[in-house]
């Protein structure tokens, strides 16, 4: 029993750190922070990567487990969102493997510290960060749950740890931005984008499977003789006729063969 819990905890935490980590993808967005912050101290890009990952964090978990029951409320299924959000992954993971991002640098001047940490929502964390493609996944993964109190409360210890990995290596990411992107080339960025992209679309395809696979699982097709059209059962009349006829006639003959007896 413990070992299946601890199989599905680390199946929930790689199914939402796998899924969502290419997308949010902290060292891609680093040169833009960086270029959006330009003219900021060390110590302010330090606690604005601290307030960027924190809230982060906050949309993150709020995607995963309250996401689903807001979309309820819309009156949309789980499944639905699963297909959608399933084929949403699959085009994000499909654009990841065959495109060449390029980094943008803003061209705008210096802002002061104040102005700094007024963006430090948005655009910093929404949409630079945790774009609405990511939270889109979030909500897909959180409505992709087992049943079960005990499966639940796992696969939410999953989620927050899961996510706070995430708001981790975005801190990280972010804290060290500067050094990270002299550290890291162009070409290494590509190799752990197409990877990551991979991941992104065969986790995709799955999530896509299950919501496929619970709407064929509610339809309801109607017994043969409800979908039977009239003409068609009028067209069957004479055969069920000519059988009964046969029948008898048959039964006539045996009365007919056993009176000569």
């Amino acid at each position: 029993m413990i070992a299946e819990d601890i199989r599905h905890f680390l199946t929930a935490l790689l199914l939402v750190v796998g899924s969502l980590l290419p997308i949010v993808n902290p060292v891609g967005s680093a040169p833009m922070f960086l270029a959006m912050t330009r003219g900021s101290d060390a110590a302010t890009r330090q606690m604005l990567a601290l307030k960027v990952a924190i809230n982060s964090f906050a949309l993150i978990i709020g995607s995963l487990i309250i996401g689903a029951y807001v979309l309820r409320i819309f009156g949309i299924s789980v499944p639905v969102v699963q297909v959608a959000g399933g084929a949403v992954l699959c085009a994000l993971g499909w654009n990841l493997l065959n495109s060449d991002p390029a980094v943008h640098a803003d061209a705008s001047p210096p802002a002061s510290s104040e102005m700094v940490f007024m963006r430090a929502f948005y655009p910093l964390t929404l949409p630079l960060t945790v774009d609405p493609g990511a939270i889109s996944v979030a909500i897909t993964v959180g409505a992709n749950h087992a049943h079960g109190v005990g499966r639940v409360l796992i696969g939410l210890a999953a989620g927050i740890i899961g996510a706070a990995l995430i708001s981790l290596s975005v801190w990280l990411a972010y804290r060290y931005a500067e050094r990270v992107a002299h550290w890291l080339g162009h070409t290494r960025v590509m190799v752990v984008l197409r990877l990551s992209a991979f991941i992104v679309l065969c986790i995709g395809v799955e999530i896509t499977w299950n919501g496929i696979h619970a709407l064929l699982v509610e339809v309801k097709f109607a017994p043969p003789a409800a979908t039977t059209p009239e003409g068609t059962a009028s067209a069957e009349s004479p055969v069920a006729g000519f059988g009964a006829a046969r029948t008898a006639l048959i039964a006539q003959l045996g009365a007919d063969a056993a009176g000569r007896l």
